[in-house]
C-alpha cells in the first residue's frame, strides 16, 4: 500500500470517528418479522429440502422500551401507548399485519387464510387480541378512511375474532419489542408478544385438511 492511500484511509477512519453517534441515521423502530411454515415435509437423505410448508407471519415495527413506563395503572393504563387511539397497534408506525396461507382458529372464531390488521385492547390484567379486517396504510394518510395508520380510526365493525391474552410477568425485560411464535406443531402453536417486563400470548389451532 502506497503512502498516499495509507494516508487517506487515516484521514477517514479520524473523521468518521469524530461524527457523534447521535449525528448517525438510525431507524428507532425498525420493522419486525415474526414467521412459522408448517405442514411441509422434508425431502432428500444428503440435502434434505423443506417442501410443501404454509406460512404463518407478523410483520410490525419495533420500539424500544428506553426506561419508559410504558403502561401507566389504574384508569390511565394503556393510554400512553394508544395516543388517543381506541385500542393498540402492538407495535409502532404502520399497523401490526398477520399473514397466513391457511385458515387459524382462535378463541373458538376461524380466521380466514389472508392478511389481518393485529391490534390489543389494554386494559390492566385484562388484555384483548382483536384480530380485524381494516387494511393497513402503507404510508400515513389523514385523507384516507378506508385504511388504518396504526390503530387510529379503528372501529370495531370489522373484528374477524376477539380473544383474552395470558399474561406473564417475565423476570428480565426485553428492550425491543417482539412478536415470536412458540409450540408451533402441525395442529396449531401460540402467538406470542414480549415487551418490558410483559409477555402476552394467545394459543391458535390449523383445521385440519
Amino acid at each position: 500500500m502506497t503512502q498516499r492511500l495509507t494516508t487517506l484511509y487515516v484521514t477517514l477512519a479520524i473523521l468518521c470517528a469524530a461524527v457523534p453517534i447521535d449525528a448517525q441515521r438510525r431507524v428507532t423502530s425498525p420493522d419486525g418479522h415474526a414467521a412459522a411454515e408448517i405442514r411441509g415435509h422434508y425431502e432428500g437423505a444428503e440435502d434434505p429440502v423443506y417442501v410443501g410448508g404454509t406460512w404463518i407471519e407478523i410483520s410490525y415495527g419495533r420500539p424500544l422500551k428506553r426506561a419508559r413506563d410504558l403502561w401507566g395503572s389504574g384508569r390511565a393504563y394503556g393510554r400512553y401507548l394508544n395516543h388517543g387511539a381506541p385500542v393498540w397497534r402492538a407495535g409502532a408506525d404502520i399497523s401490526t399485519f398477520l399473514m397466513s396461507d391457511l385458515p387459524l382458529v382462535i378463541n373458538g372464531k376461524t380466521v380466514p387464510a389472508g392478511g389481518h390488521t393485529l391490534f390489543i385492547d389494554l386494559k390492566e390484567h385484562n388484555w384483548t387480541f382483536i384480530v380485524s379486517d381494516w387494511q393497513p396504510q402503507q404510508r400515513f394518510n389523514p385523507g384516507d378512511k378506508t385504511k388504518l395508520w396504526g390503530s387510529f380510526g379503528y372501529t370495531k365493525d370489522k373484528d374477524v375474532v376477539r380473544a383474552p391474552m395470558t399474561l406473564t410477568t417475565l423476570p428480565y425485560v426485553t428492550e425491543q419489542l417482539t412478536w415470536e411464535f412458540l409450540d408451533m406443531s402441525e395442529s396449531g402453536g401460540t402467538i406470542a408478544f414480549r415487551w418490558d417486563t410483559m409477555m402476552a400470548t394467545v394459543k391458535f389451532t390449523v383445521p385440519k385438511e
